[in-house]
């Protein structure tokens, strides 16, 4: 039998919550970890929020903070990409992250295979200098230039590069791109959320269709986990909701409480 999955909190679970509040809640819910994102206005990393107070804050709660979620258009390497590359890189290193997360273009721009080697090359000693991560986050988009989990291993690969980075398995994204493959041995984080809008299609998904993983749910959530789990996959599942309907939650753990419980019981039921 497979382990039982481990739990992390995105700050997008609450993302009005100040740092403080949001480890309370990480830890309220029994979470090993979290992701702090530096797309919140008025939030950390945004509100100059020091990447010491932030360590200090994890560390009082006996909590890892999985990742800085997020360096955007990774794959479209030049001068002002490498510039916020290194700010961001270095404040993870300061506030101890493990990982940043590494988003690609996603407005329909071409980014080559050789453009995305570039990046990851340019990338590479910046990460390996500060002891972190990075996460690879393929988004299933057809406006993605990075769709398909498959091309980031291929690169990766290419540059036997697999100690420096690893993949984010997003379910979401997983069941957008249609990709059948898991690449559990190439991954270092998944994240969770569930569509359960009954009409929207697979091509009109969105992020703001992305809601706590429960019954309803139509991207499999508890099956994705329970392949991943079954292949080996020992890292963390970090809710990952952009719904505004969970975003105005003014309690949001009682909802992520039922839905942690609702993916446990299903894998048990599965014989995970």
């Amino acid at each position: 039998m497979a382990a039982k999955p481990v739990f992390a909190l995105n700050h997008m679970c609450a993302p009005a919550l100040p740092i403080p509040d949001f480890l309370d809640l990480a830890k309220s819910v029994g979470a090993v970890g979290v992701e702090i994102r530096n797309d919140l206005e008025g939030n950390a990393i945004l509100d100059g929020t020091r990447p010491s107070q932030i360590a200090s804050e994890a560390e009082a709660r006996g909590l890892t903070i999985l990742s800085i979620n997020a360096l955007q258009r990774f794959n479209e390497w030049n001068a002002a990409r490498e510039e916020e590359a290194r700010r961001l890189i270095a404040y993870a290193g300061e506030c101890g992250a493990k990982a940043v997360v590494l988003v690609p273009t996603n407005d329909g721009t071409a980014v080559s295979r050789e453009n995305l080697r570039v990046a990851l090359q340019g990338l590479r000693p910046l990460l390996e200098n500060a002891g972190v991560t990075g996460l690879i986050e393929p988004l299933g988009f057809e406006t993605c230039s990075l769709r398909l989990k498959s091309e980031a291993v291929e690169a990766i690969q290419a540059l036997e590069a697999g100690n420096t980075f690893r993949l984010v398995h997003d379910t979401f994204h997983h069941f957008v791109a249609g990709e059948p493959g898991l690449f559990p041995a190439h991954t270092g984080l998944v994240h969770i959320s569930g569509v359960t809008d009954p009409v929207v299609t697979v091509r009109e998904m969105r992020d703001g269709h992305r809601v706590l993983v429960e019954e309803q749910d139509r991207l499999d959530n508890t099956g994705q986990i329970t392949l991943l789990l079954r292949a080996g996959f020992e890292g963390a599942f970090s809710f990952e909701p952009f719904a505004e309907a969970v975003h105005r939650l003014t309690d949001p753990r009682p909802a992520l409480e039922r839905s942690i419980a609702f993916i446990l019981q299903t894998i048990d039921r599965s014989g995970a």
